[in-house]
């Protein structure tokens, strides 16, 4: 929603709201007489709304109150609606097919993210990945392609995944080299990456025929789609969902929260 959307169903609710409020105060307590029901009865007068225009435009502040604590309201919905996705996918999000495990493989605390090759904002959080799983030694950190940004992403995921199955102990090395390349992720880059750790094209493309990426593909568009992914990078942590580049600060903090107590919040 845009700002100025926003900004209209806040007052929209806003108005709502003091009219709510006016009349159930009225109700309970009895006073309302019987002008005041006809009033009520009748359409809203421009008097009403040019009382709730002016108290607005002399306490502006209320319509960022207002708006912060929608946005605060909607985030825990969307929250409470991630972490009945990640419940009912645990397999899939936790015991992965297709993925690379970075990290500790059994540790005790696993953290998935979600991101494309071609995202800037993926490169940035690469060093994030890399302080939490150098600052962690029980973190299992999965990694989960979705390839969002156009026909070039899709083909660097092709050889990706055709590297992971030929050398699977070298795809955290290849994936830290192509996502910190700087370059556009295609598949001759991604090749000339595979090549530099020594899989040329004739693995490559053999372990393409034999290993088609079609069904991880599905899955993790699947599981995306169930968790609320609406961008890259995105990440699941325990049983929580976030969004975004967010840096390595926050994950710990969620990473804190669950050997404090368990989950991703604690109370």
């Amino acid at each position: 929603m845009s700002s100025k959307g926003m900004t209209l169903a806040v007052v929209a609710i806003f108005a709502t709201a003091v009219a709510s409020a006016a009349a159930t105060t009225a109700a309970i307590y009895g006073f309302a007489s019987p002008q005041a029901e006809e009033q009520a009865a009748a359409p809203e007068t421009d008097d009403f709304g040019t009382r709730v225009h002016d108290y607005l435009v002399a306490n502006p502040e209320v319509l960022l109150d207002v708006q912060a604590a929608l946005q605060r309201k909607q985030a825990e919905e969307q929250q409470k609606e991630a972490q009945a996705a990640i419940a009912a996918n645990q397999n899939l999000i936790f015991q992965p097919e297709f993925d690379a495990v970075l990290g500790n493989p059994d540790g005790d605390i696993t953290i998935v993210e979600f991101f494309d090759y071609n995202c800037g904002y993926c490169r940035r959080a690469l060093s994030d990945m890399d302080e939490i799983i150098a600052d962690n030694d029980d973190v299992r950190f999965i990694l989960k392609e979705i390839p969002v940004l156009g026909p070039e992403s899709q083909a660097a995921q092709r050889v990706s995944y055709a590297f992971f199955k030929v050398a699977p102990d070298l795809y955290p090395d290849f994936h830290r080299a192509l996502m910190g390349s700087g370059n556009r992720a295609t598949d001759e880059s991604a090749r000339a990456v595979a090549e530099a750790f020594g899989v040329d094209n004739a693995q490559i493309d053999a372990a393409m025929a034999e290993f088609p990426p079609e069904a991880a593909l599905e899955e993790h568009f699947a599981l995306a789609n169930a968790v609320g992914v609406t961008g890259t990078p995105a990440y699941i942590v325990g049983d929580t969902m976030l969004h975004g580049a967010i840096g390595a600060d926050r994950i710990q903090q969620v990473i804190d929260n669950i050997r404090d107590c368990g989950k991703g919040t604690c109370s």
